[in-house]
């Protein structure tokens, strides 16, 4: 399945350079007009980010977020700053279907294990910013700017047998439009082949669309490759397996 993406500050459309907040480039005043326009062009699923609320630690546009679940149609997957099972009760009853969960997914293991299984594993998405370091994938929390010193793998490892969909980011790739990190995808899928795994970062063309599902991925999540024009939704939504 194939996820646009919406970040949001100030209630408006950006997308930053490398996660960096200050290298930002704004694209819509109306998120809800740019959610409606990816259900116009064919989109069935809506990847939302609260960018603010990332920073702040706290949700800031968890009431946006539902309005863009209520107004779209589209099956959304938000998160951003979610601290609280409150947080994530307020997405889920405002009609979003999953959650995602951060760097607390890293720095506070057992509370999101409890999350799963609260919330059922169906309701959560576990997201991983990894940089390669040495080759091998290391997690980065609080806004990107931190290593948290453990492998991908270690920190899978607690969640095994767990956890329904991984969202894994190339930090380095996000945004940047030069092509996904088919290898990082394929060794994940070959590792945990019962995953359902979405690719983020680096999605530049068509092409890239491609890689990563030939590599394993089941959903691919694309921003600013639509916002600047790189090519259409439905040009993207024609390589998803069984278009």
């Amino acid at each position: 399945m194939i996820w646009p993406a919406i970040d949001l500050m100030d209630g408006r459309c950006v997308r930053l350079h490398k996660g960096d907040f200050a290298q930002k480039s704004l694209y819509d005043a109306d998120p809800l007009a740019r959610a409606n326009a990816f259900a116009k062009a064919g989109a069935r699923a809506l990847h939302v980010v609260d960018l603010d609320g990332a920073k702040a630690g706290e949700p800031c546009h968890s009431n946006l977020i539902c309005q863009l679940t209520q107004i779209s149609g589209l099956r959304v997957q938000a998160g951003g700053g979610i601290r609280t099972g409150d947080d994530i009760e307020a997405l889920l009853g405002g009609g979003v279907s999953r959650v995602i969960i951060g760097s607390l997914a890293v720095t506070d293991i057992e509370t999101v294990q409890n999350w799963l299984w609260e919330f059922g594993a169906e309701h959560i998405v576990l997201a991983l910013d990894v940089r390669i370091e040495n080759e091998i994938p290391v997690p980065a929390i609080r806004g990107w700017q931190e290593s948290t010193g453990q492998s991908l793998w270690e920190v899978l490892m607690a969640y095994e047998g767990m956890v329904k969909t991984l969202l894994v980011t190339d930090i380095d790739r996000d945004g940047v439009l030069g092509g996904t990190n088919a290898a990082l995808y394929a060794e994940i899928h070959a590792r945990y082949p019962d995953l359902s795994l979405l690719a983020s970062g680096g999605i530049g063309k068509v092409d890239d669309v491609r890689a990563a599902y030939g590599a394993g991925a089941n959903g691919v999540i694309i921003g600013k490759a639509l916002y600047e024009n790189k090519f259409t939704l439905e040009e993207a939504l024609s390589c998803s397996p069984g278009a």
